[in-house]
């Protein structure tokens, strides 16, 4: 049973159901694969093996008793932004590398319930704030397909677990880019849902009203899987929304590509710094997509260049206000002999947390201070809603919206981007977390240098099932989401 990380996560569901394998055998399957190749990619914060097996014992039970679901005893990594119970969660920083949580997440919680095996806590960038995974504190994750480079963020734990095949699949959270990016960078479908679809209760806030957690796998078909267990109204979430779940597996083939009209913006295919290949590989999947009945549409989308400046207005400004929780007094990291209760503060906010979290806490203090709070926060606000009936007119005349997930393939580990280099590489993912809406990548080839390029689609307010049934239809007649990476293909 050398092959069971090849599997797609119906085979692996049936061959449980079948008894082809157990649960414990799948699980330790993973776990061996976790010690043979994890050294060389850093994707896990912590591997829970000794639960993971106690988990998948109890799956093989409830196998005997017919009550199983259709995930039972699946192994799944959680983003360790997650809280678990019992186990350590730090959201990838040095302020929380202490923390055990007291309680599941609704997310975790309901993948307990239906039955998957936990087999760790994954790496990310610190508090989610970052698009490459370079963790100052855990170290970088690299992308499996080239251990140069990186898996991108924030989720590229997530990314690269999967694309290594030491997880079949994982969740991710998505505030402007988190999930569509990292899984552009790894040959992955990610799905980033509507805001509110899914319960950000015991999820580790960066910015609350873009936060929204999501599947990461190979496939469209084990995104929905996964969005079965996920989605849901959450009476603990506020702003979670008691709206009728899909069921998304049953509705792969629900929407037909045949008539389906894909907007184009001009704005997003003249972008400066647009990747030539990158541009070339999703020309190629839109019209793979047209000759699959789709008609393409040139869109107008007027407000693409306050998307960065809109963007890193308003996430900072909640992060700022969400990260201010971690003062060395309650839990998390605390500095050693502060003199008072000023340098406790300083100090321990200034050595639990890294450079880019400090600085957008300082950027979004900034926005929100006496004096610039209209100047800057407000005003952000009001263009934000500019770029929701931006989007909203667009899909008066067409059913989605096409881009690239990102201007470029993965870059370089220790590349050293500057602030505002890193920033413009999120300019296709942003403007789809101010508006709320929801968005996919699907895999659709590679560069000059074999690294993986995806295209993103963006749909209207809950139309999940739609936008996983135009990627699977898209992936039953092409073959880019079942590559693999030299170290996904080695055997444990």
């Amino acid at each position: 049973m050398t092959d069971l990380h090849r599997l797609s996560i119906r085979e692996m569901a049936e061959g449980l159901k079948s008894a082809q394998f157990s649960s414990r055998e799948l699980t330790q399957h993973y776990l061996n694969r976790i010690a043979k190749i994890d050294d060389r990619v850093n994707s896990y914060i912590t591997v829970t093996a000794e639960q993971a097996l106690a988990q998948a014992d109890a799956a093989d039970a409830v196998f005997k008793t017919g009550n199983a679901t259709a995930l039972t005893g699946v192994p799944i990594a959680h983003k360790d932004i997650f809280c678990t119970h019992g186990i350590k969660t730090t959201a990838g920083s040095k302020m929380l590398n202490n923390f055990v949580s007291p309680y599941d997440a609704t997310v975790v919680a309901k993948g307990k319930t239906a039955g998957l095996v936990t087999l760790g806590k994954v790496n990310m960038d610190e508090f989610a704030m970052g698009s490459t995974s370079e963790n100052p504190f855990f170290g970088a994750t690299k992308n499996p397909w080239n251990l140069e480079h990186v898996p991108g963020g924030s989720s590229g734990g997530s990314a690269a677990v999967v694309a290594a095949d030491l997880a079949p699949f994982a969740t991710g959270t998505d505030t402007g880019g988190s999930i569509r990016q990292p899984a552009s960078f790894c040959g992955l479908t990610g799905l980033k849902p509507t805001y509110g679809r899914v319960s950000r209760f015991g999820m580790i806030a960066y910015a609350s009203s873009m936060d929204q957690g999501g599947p990461m796998a190979r496939s469209a078909e084990d995104c929905a899987y996964l969005m079965n267990v996920m989605a849901g109204h959450d009476e603990k979430d506020s702003t979670s929304i008691n709206k009728e779940v899909d069921d998304y597996v049953a509705n792969l083939n629900g929407t037909a590509v045949k008539g389906l009209r894909i907007g184009i913006p001009k704005q997003y295919f003249n972008v400066q710094g647009l990747d030539a290949d990158v541009k070339a590989r999703v020309e190629e999947s839109l019209k793979k997509l047209e000759d699959m009945g789709a008609t393409l549409v040139e869109i107008d989308l007027s407000m693409s260049e306050a998307y960065v400046p809109t963007y890193y207005l308003i996430a900072p400004a909640e992060a700022s206000s969400n990260l201010s929780r971690f003062d060395g007094v309650r839990y998390g990291y605390r500095c050693e002999n502060p003199t008072d209760i000023l340098d406790l503060y300083k100090r321990s906010r200034s050595e639990g947390f890294g450079a880019e979290v400090q600085r957008r806490i300082l950027i979004g203090t900034y926005a929100l201070s006496a004096g610039y709070y209209d100047a800057y926060y407000v005003k952000a606000q009001k263009v934000r809603r500019l770029i929701q009936q931006d989007f909203l007119k667009a899909f008066e005349n067409v059913d989605v919206i096409a881009a690239p997930s990102a201007p470029t393939t993965a870059y370089k580990i220790g590349a050293n981007l500057s602030p505002t280099e890193m920033y413009l590489g999120d300019i296709y993912t942003l403007a789809v977390n101010l508006a709320g809406l929801p968005a996919i990548n699907a895999p659709v080839g590679f560069d000059a240098n074999s690294l993986p390029v995806g295209l993103q689609l963006i749909g209207n307010y809950w139309s999940e099932s739609q936008l996983l049934s135009i990627v699977h239809q898209y992936q039953q007649n092409t073959d880019w989401h079942t590559k693999r990476a030299a170290i996904a293909e080695e055997n444990a």
